[in-house]
């Protein structure tokens, strides 16, 4: 019987478009009690360095209206622990795995992703971390260093390289910049810096002032970058910011993405990725057309 959600992207088949994001997922042995991990379209893995990275200090998660910040501070155990206790163990529960992957340098994010291209379907490269070689200045937001990490990807794997791309940087720019230089898809999007100012003690909430706005209330700009992206270039998206819903699912379809990642909402359900998986097939059931005839189909004039 056909399945009217299986995708194709990059090469890979993934039994439908649901994929986890970044950072909000870790590496899914918290939630492989909940459900199979199997059924989802793919995790994406927690950001993994080259080293271990303690993080930011607490508080660093804060909630909004219709959202939430963070400042994790892309606190992780480093490739080689991942390698060792997570990857070979998510791979034996049947998923498919996207690899989030970032370094200080383009050299750190291709060690990275050489070490982990055993195990991975996808390598997702996350540009929004600093580039300590610019002042700090994040790789989404300078084409021409964006490009160099790409390439240096692309020359440590064999596997798909997506580029994640920030709302804040110049997006179509930075994302023709990576197309140039080899990425063979696109993320989207990152968080939005945000802050929250307590006021008994007139001191900013998290520990890092600071942190990236993320869930409903980013959903609207995440639409519009993905079918501002989806205008300027042939190269599959995967589209993210705000998803929750059946709905939310099919209005990034329409906006141009193959497939779609849901985050935030997972900290409010940690069924919420199954459920969007879930509503997706009750919603094609019995139709007579599939998530890819929606992909791409927004009526704009």
């Amino acid at each position: 019987m056909r399945n009217p959600l299986e995708v194709e992207f990059l090469g890979v088949r993934f039994p439908n478009p649901v994929v986890t994001a970044s950072g909000t997922f870790n590496y899914g042995k918290e939630y492989a009690h909940l459900y199979p991990l199997s059924r989802l379209g793919a995790i994406t893995t927690k950001g993994t360095s080259p080293r271990p990275i303690p993080g930011a200090p607490p508080p660093r998660i804060a909630e909004t209206e219709a959202g939430m910040l963070n400042a994790i501070g892309l606190e992780n155990k480093g490739v080689d622990a991942y390698l060792k206790d997570e990857l070979p163990w998510l791979k034996a529960q049947g998923a498919r795995v996207i690899v989030n992957v970032f370094g200080e340098s383009p050299a750190e994010f291709a060690l990275v992703a050489g070490k982990v291209s055993p195990y991975a379907d996808l390598v997702e490269v996350n540009l929004s971390c600093p580039n300590v070689h610019a002042g700090g200045l994040p790789y989404a937001h300078d084409p021409e260093a964006a490009a160099d990490v790409i390439r240096a990807v692309k020359d440590a794997t064999d596997r798909p390289v997506l580029a994640k791309l920030s709302p804040e940087g110049p997006t179509l720019k930075v994302a023709e910049a990576a197309e140039h230089a080899g990425a063979d898809g696109f993320s989207l999007i990152n968080t939005i810096r945000g802050m929250r100012i307590d006021l008994e003690t007139k001191r900013p909430v998290l520990g890092h002032k600071t942190g990236g706005l993320s869930g409903p209330v980013i959903k609207p700009i995440a639409v519009r970058l993905v079918w501002e992206l989806y205008q300027n270039t042939d190269k599959p998206i995967l589209g993210m910011g705000g998803i929750r819903t059946v709905e939310d699912a099919l209005e990034f379809a329409l906006a141009g993405a193959r497939m779609v990642a849901i985050g935030t909402a997972t900290f409010a359900d940690p069924y919420a990725p199954i459920k969007l998986v879930q509503g997706l097939e009750a919603f094609f059931k019995d139709r007579g057309d599939t998530w890819l005839d929606w992909v791409g189909g927004a009526q704009v004039r």
